[in-house]
């Protein structure tokens, strides 16, 4: 079958080849906050679990993984379209301080890898109580005298 030349859609697919990004195409990503913990969940189907690896360094945490080709008689296929990309795939989130860098979890299921960033416990609201205590003050005898922080006040009393 032959396949036909439509020059269209050969510039159509050469703009969309150069607008596509390695981390658009191998590794989507949806990013959200549930309470007090941020999680992403990055797509990597077909990805080999033991070649995800995860690391941060200075605020910055980075994912890698590295899909395979399907087969290794991949030479003697003639093949029409090719749009599940193979290689080494890396994406790159920048953490804030609000986050807690030793309590990242990560955990890979059904082509989904998903991690779990916890804020920073000294970033959680909380509440502060206020201390107090009551002072106690003392009456006269009606002379109309009080003393308080070594300054004394003399006189009458007036409402």
């Amino acid at each position: 079958m032959a396949r036909s030349f439509t020059p269209f859609q050969e510039v159509d697919r050469f703009f969309s080849d150069l607008t596509r990004t390695p981390a658009s195409v191998g590794m989507p990503m949806d990013l959200y906050r549930d309470g007090d913990r941020f999680v992403a969940e990055i797509d990597l189907p077909g990805v080999d679990p033991a070649s995800v690896d995860v690391d941060v360094e200075d605020r910055t945490l980075t994912v890698r993984a590295e899909r395979k080709p399907a087969s290794a008689s991949d030479a003697d296929r003639a093949w029409l379209t090719r749009e599940r990309p193979t290689g080494t795939f890396a994406r790159q989130l920048t953490l804030g301080s609000r986050v807690s860098l030793d309590r990242i979890q990560a955990e890979y299921s059904d082509g989904v890898l998903r991690l779990t960033i916890p804020m920073a416990e000294e970033a959680k609201p909380r509440k502060i109580n206020v201390a107090h205590s009551e002072r106690s003050t003392a009456v006269g005898s009606g002379s109309g005298t009080s003393t308080d922080e070594n300054r004394t006040i003399e006189g009458d009393v007036q409402a």
